[in-house]
């Protein structure tokens, strides 16, 4: 018999159906080749006139990633999200996560206007 639907591990993964905390598959993902050049920036276009900033070029394997967006989400009291290696915080925040990245150890450059 299948296991349909269950609580008892809270949230699994869809690849392979254990729990966040014990996923074998996201530590199995290679980490992001980069230039060690973290680009900050501002986007507006395509979001229905709200503004967010972009964090790319974190070379950080998926779970350090999250940790690193929880982070600067909290810095600027915002919320945001983590999509395809890149992180993004509602609203303009760039100087406040240059300045966050920075005092962290990474080499940052603003993009765009």
């Amino acid at each position: 018999m299948a296991l349909v639907y269950s609580t008892d591990l809270g949230r699994t993964c869809p690849a392979c159906r254990q729990s966040l905390a014990a996923c074998t598959c996201k530590a199995a993902m290679p980490m992001p080749a980069g230039d060690g050049i973290v680009r900050v920036s501002r986007e507006k276009t395509g979001r229905g006139g709200k503004t967010v900033t972009v964090v790319r070029g974190l070379t950080l394997d998926a779970v350090a990633l999250a940790a690193t967006a929880k982070q600067l989400r909290a810095a600027c009291g915002a919320g945001g999200t983590t999509k395809d290696g890149v992180i993004e915080v509602q609203g303009d925040h760039v100087e406040r996560v240059m300045t966050w990245l920075t005092e962290s150890g990474h080499r940052v450059k603003r993009v765009g206007g």
